[in-house]
């Protein structure tokens, strides 16, 4: 009886080491379950033509840059991150579409993107419908808080409001306001008003001229009659070269401007070192030193070319695709509901610092640089603040109430 058990115990051990052995072949043999699943999808709105194209192709060179980066270090959750670049062609329509067909047909887990307001004001309910996720890397007017949006750009209080504070304190308050007509500089400029009153200053007039517009005629005058001590510039995309050139043929080149929605790209493209006292604000700046900025800057020059420069957004493009990675590589998932709840409590290390992200506005924390534009479109840092700025998206002088009733709403430009 027992020799009898003996056999079958026997029988039974040489069968689990036959399905053992079979087990690890079959293991070392299949590709493991991650990988199985293919590429995570990532996409990517941006406009690679029309007026808006010079400014936003540098954040599409930084976010191939990150994606490149986390292939090369063997990817997420041993998998590779594809990237799907769609052309808004400057127009938010077009984003929005293309933002729906990335999520719905392409699978896209998370889309970056969107260099106006309005873009983003059209992708916003996409992104809010399948409970998905965009990262947005520009300045923008505030007054806005998504449960699927990341802002990695300044807010008001980071940006807008303390540059023009920083020149009326360096030029005079008597400020002349203009921008392209769209909704961030008709809503930066309300808060402006604001901002400008309550410190004694006096906004002289206010004027918008239309996206890719060229007729600065009607600026010119203006200019000239009421001579401010400073302007504030909340121009987007081509119309900077049409704006530079009228100051220049005016003979204005001495007059203080501040630009808000122009950095290093711009200001190269549309030659805005001509003018002597030109400034704008920003939390990265090209030319800022330190080692980290350095390899970043030589990394991006090797994969995307010599000739490419950085700016602000796109360090903040660069910044929301790695805030992405190690919120998926802590979760362990690409699902995006855990992705979007996890990127709350992140912080990583970047080209200007570090980018952390404060969960009760979705918004990172920034510094402040203002700096000074060069022959050659160079920026020259001329202020710093010498601490990070936590995100307030709505402005104290007004209740968010009250703030949504008076704020203009508009179509169209940035």
């Amino acid at each position: 009886m027992l020799a009898g058990i003996r056999a079958r115990l026997a029988l039974l051990g040489g069968l689990l080491l036959v399905l053992a052995l079979g087990l690890g072949l079959y293991l070392l043999q299949r590709p493991s379950a991650q990988a199985a699943q293919g590429p995570i999808v990532i996409g990517l709105l941006h406009a690679l033509s029309g007026p808006m194209a010079v400014s936003e192709a540098p954040l599409v060179a930084t976010v191939k840059l990150a994606v490149e980066e986390i292939n090369a270090g063997g990817g997420l959750l041993g998998r590779r991150v594809e990237l799907r670049i769609e052309d808004t062609r400057s127009e938010p329509r077009v984003a929005a579409a293309a933002a729906e067909r990335l999520i719905s047909t392409e699978h896209a887990v998370a889309l970056f993107g969107c260099w106006s307001s309005n873009c983003r004001q059209a992708v916003r309910p996409v992104v809010e419908t399948h409970r998905h996720l965009l990262f947005y890397p520009l300045a923008y007017e505030g007054m806005e808080q998504s449960p699927n949006i990341i802002y990695t750009g300044p807010t008001p209080n980071q940006h807008a409001l303390p540059a023009t504070d920083w020149a009326m304190h360096g030029f005079g308050r008597r400020v002349y306001l203009i921008g392209t007509d769209g909704l961030y500089p008709r809503r930066v400029n309300a808060m402006l008003r604001d901002f400008i009153l309550l410190s004694g200053g006096q906004v002289l007039a206010e004027r918008y001229v239309p996206l890719a517009g060229t007729d600065m005629g009607g600026v010119l005058a203006d200019l000239q009659r009421v001579q401010p001590d400073v302007v504030i510039s909340t121009i987007g995309g081509s119309s900077n070269r049409a704006f530079f050139d009228a100051l220049v043929a005016a003979g204005l080149t001495d007059l203080p401007l501040m630009s808000l929605r122009a950095a290093e790209p711009e200001m190269t493209a549309y030659d805005g070192g001509r003018l002597d006292r030109h400034f704008t604000a920003w939390s990265y700046l090209q030319s800022q030193p330190g080692p980290a900025n350095e390899a970043f800057l030589a990394r991006l020059r090797r994969s995307q070319g010599e000739g490419i420069q950085a700016s602000d957004p796109a360090v903040s493009a660069y910044i929301g695709v790695q805030l992405w990675a190690a919120a998926v590589r802590e979760v362990g998932s690409a699902q995006t509901d855990a992705v979007n709840a996890n990127v709350l409590q992140q912080s990583i290390s970047a080209p200007q610092g570090f980018g952390a992200v404060d969960s009760q506005s979705r918004h990172l924390w920034r510094q402040l640089r203002i700096a000074q534009v060069k022959p050659g479109g160079q920026l020259a840092e001329v202020f710093a603040l010498p601490r990070y700025i936590k995100p307030a998206p709505w402005p104290v002088f007004r209740s968010a109430e009250h703030w949504m009733a008076v704020l203009p709403r508009t179509e169209g430009a940035p």
